[in-house]
């Protein structure tokens, strides 16, 4: 695989990347700087897993979805899991090991990962500072051949290994909990 684009339709964007910290064009830079062989899909913009079932049939990855939680305690957590995989919020505290789980708003969501809601992603980790969040990967979603996420924007995603996912949150200054999530299932 070589870094290419492909576009699957002619939307626009529907939010204005502006006043983002980070551009997803310097995502696409600093893969291509780590040596990351990707492919980049601009589509339609989606905002739940379910507005991109249509662009997931004709991307050939494993996909996802990302969960920003914060604690009572305003300790800030990214999961990023399988698409599919179930999970019970009060078992993923009991899993994860933090109490009192509530999703965290669209302006902690643009504090700390400097992204919009529908474009959360773990490449957004590149504006985190590590000691503001814990970045957790679900283990079942690391092993799959390639992962796809969006670059900042809900009008893109790009595919690419879980190892190159790694390598890329290493050279931000990150280092994610691979874990099992099944025990967190409803």
């Amino acid at each position: 695989m070589t870094n290419c684009k492909k576009k699957l339709d002619d939307g626009v964007p529907v939010q204005s990347t502006h006043s983002m910290p980070t551009q997803p064009q310097e995502i696409l830079k600093t893969l291509d700087d780590l040596g990351v062989e990707y492919m980049l899909y601009e589509h339609e913009a989606v905002f739940t897993v379910a507005d991109s079932q249509k662009v997931d049939a004709q991307i050939l990855a494993h996909h996802t979805r990302n969960m920003f939680l914060r604690t009572k305690k305003k300790e800030n957590i990214l999961v990023t899991l399988s698409h599919d995989t179930p999970i019970d919020l009060k078992k993923l505290e009991d899993v994860l090991g933090f109490k009192r789980f509530s999703f965290g708003s669209p302006d902690r969501l643009m504090e700390f990962l400097g992204v919009f809601p529908g474009s959360v992603t773990p490449l957004s980790v590149i504006n985190a500072n590590p000691n503001d969040i814990a970045i957790v990967l679900e283990e079942r979603m690391m092993q799959a051949d390639l992962v796809a996420f969006h670059p900042l924007i809900n009008t893109m995603t790009v595919t690419l290994t879980p190892k190159d996912l790694l390598k890329f949150m290493d050279s931000v200054g990150h280092t994610p909990r691979i874990v099992d999530l099944s025990h967190a299932s409803p």
